[in-house]
C-alpha cells in the first residue's frame, strides 16, 4: 500500500501558504514604506504604524525559518528592492552564513536590489549586524567594503580608522560606487578629519565624485565649496536637487536669489525656482508662489513651498480647494512625460487661490523679506529638532538638513531609516 502525499487541503500546505503571505506582506509593506518615508502626508507615527505592520510579518516568518526561506528564495528571483529586504532580514536573523551570503548576491544584482540589501542592514538591531559589517569592512571584495560603508551610511555609524585606509588605496577610489559613498559618509557623520581626502577628490573629473566631496566639504561647515556647487545647481542632472538642499541653505539670501533669477533664466524650470524658494525660506517669494498657483502643472507645488516658508498649513487652514480641478488637455503622452511631477505632486492638497491670498494679507505683514524662515519661524536649533519630530515627512528631510549645517558637528539625521522604539 503506498503512502500518499499531501493533499492541497493538508494542514503543511495550508501553513506554507500562509509563510509565503507572509514573505509577501513583509516585501509589499518594505515598498510601501520605502514610499511613505518621502511624501508630504506621512508623519512620524503614521510610519511607525507601517513598520509595526511590517514587523509583524518579519516576526512570524521566523517560526518557520526553513519554509520561510524557501519562500524568499523564489520571490528573488524576481529582482526588486522589497524581496531582497524581506530576504536578507530573515537571513541575518537566522545567522546562517550561506543564507546571507545569498542575500547579499541578490542584493547586488542592481542598483534597486542593493537598496533593499541597505534598508535591511539599517533594519536589523546591532547585535545582528555589527560583526557582519565588521567583516565586510575587512574584507578584500571590494563589493563587500562598499556594502559595509552603505551599512554605516545608512545607520549613521563611524568606520572608524577603516573609512582613512579605504579612502587612501587606490584601488578603492577606483571603485567608484564604494569611493562615492565612503565621501559621502564623511559628511553625514560626520568626519572632520577626513578633510584632506575630500580636497583630493574635489580634484577628479568625475561628476559623482566631485559632487559628493563638495557636499561632504559643506556639511562639515566648509562654506567656501558652496560656490563650486553652481554648476550642479543651475543644470538639471541627478545631483540638482541635492545641490540646491545645501546652497540654498548655505548662501545670503541676497546671493541666493541671485542665484535662484539666474536658474530660472538658464532652463525655465519654473519646479525648480519653486522649490528652490522654499528651500531659501525668504517671504519675498510668497506673492510670486501666489501667483503661480493658477498654473495646474505647479499650484500643489507652490502650495507646498508657502507652507513651507510661512508655516501656514493648507489643510489645518482650510486653504484647500474641496474637488482638484479638471486638467484640460491632458493625452496619454502628455500624462507619461509627467510621472515625475504626478509622483511629486500626487499627495499634496489642491490650493485655494483665492484664500490662500486673504490669509497671505492678513497674516503677511509678521514677515520679513530678505529674512529665512523655516515654517514661518525663525531658524534655530530647538525648531529643527523639534520639527525632526512632529513634522511630515518632506519637511522633517528638511529639518535635517538645516540643522546638520547650524550644527555641523552633529550627524545628518537619516529622516529614511527606522524610527521604531
Amino acid at each position: 500500500m503506498s503512502i500518499a502525499g499531501p493533499t492541497l487541503n493538508s494542514p503543511s500546505n495550508a501553513y506554507g501558504d500562509i509563510v509565503d503571505k507572509l514573505v509577501d506582506n513583509a516585501s509589499f509593506l518594505w515598498v510601501l514604506r520605502s514610499i511613505a518615508v518621502k511624501q508630504p502626508h506621512y508623519y512620524p507615527g503614521d510610519i511607525q504604524l507601517l513598520e509595526q505592520r511590517l514587523e509583524a510579518q518579519l516576526d512570524g516568518m521566523m517560526t518557520s525559518i526553513e519554509q520561510s526561506w524557501q519562500a524568499c528564495l523564489e520571490s528573488l528571483e524576481y529582482n526588486e528592492p522589497g524581496e531582497v529586504f524581506t530576504a536578507a532580514v530573515l537571513a541575518f536573523r537566522s545567522k546562517d552564513p550561506i543564507k546571507i551570503q545569498h542575500a547579499v548576491e541578490a542584493g547586488f544584482v542592481n542598483q534597486e536590489t542593493e537598496k533593499g540589501l541597505f534598508s535591511a542592514l539599517g533594519w536589523l538591531p546591532a547585535d545582528l549586524v555589527h560583526s557582519w559589517i565588521k567583516q565586510f569592512l575587512n574584507s578584500k571584495d571590494l563589493d563587500h567594503k562598499y556594502l559595509a560603508i552603505a551599512a554605516c551610511s545608512v545607520r549613521r555609524e563611524n568606520p572608524g580608522k577603516t573609512l582613512g585606509r579605504i579612502l587612501q588605496r587606490d584601488d578603492c577610489r577606483q571603485h567608484t560606487r564604494l569611493y562615492v559613498r565612503a565621501l559621502r559618509l564623511i559628511g553625514e557623520i560626520p568626519r572632520g578629519d577626513m578633510e584632506p581626502q575630500l580636497r583630493l577628490a574635489m580634484q577628479s573629473d568625475s561628476e559623482e565624485v566631485n559632487f559628493w566631496s563638495l557636499w561632504s566639504s559643506i556639511m562639515l561647515g566648509d562654506r567656501s565649496a558652496v560656490s563650486k556647487l553652481k554648476p550642479f545647481v543651475l543644470n538639471v542632472g541627478p545631483f540638482q536637487t541635492r545641490a540646491m538642499e545645501l546652497c540654498f541653505r548655505a548662501l545670503p539670501v541676497d546671493e541666493a536669489r541671485a542665484w535662484i533669477s539666474e536658474l530660472g533664466r538658464i532652463n525655465g524650470d519654473v519646479r525648480s525656482v519653486i522649490k528652490a524658494s522654499a528651500i531659501l525660506g525668504d517671504p519675498h517669494a510668497v506673492n510670486w508662489l501666489i501667483s503661480k498657483m493658477s498654473q495646474l502643472d505647479v499650484c500643489q507645488l507652490c502650495g507646498e513651498a508657502f507652507s513651507q516658508i510661512t508655516g501656514i498649513e493648507l489643510v489645518q487652514n482650510q486653504l484647500v480647494l474641496e474637488e482638484a480641478p479638471p486638467l484640460e488637455g491632458n493625452t496619454d503622452e502628455k500624462i507619461e512625460s509627467e510621472d515625475l511631477v504626478l509622483d511629486e505632486d500626487e499627495n499634496l492638497p489642491w490650493p485655494d487661490v483665492d484664500k490662500i491670498k486673504t490669509i497671505w494679507t492678513n497674516h503677511g505683514s509678521n514677515f520679513i523679506a530678505g529674512q529665512r524662515y523655516f515654517l514661518g519661524r525663525n531658524i534655530s536649533s530647538n525648531l529643527l529638532k523639534d520639527k525632526l519630530i512632529s513634522a511630515n515627512q518632506r519637511q522633517r528631510q528638511a529639518a535635517a538638513i538645516e540643522l546638520a549645517l547650524l550644527e555641523p558637528e552633529a550627524p545628518l539625521h537619516n529622516t529614511q531609516s527606522s524610527i521604531r522604539s
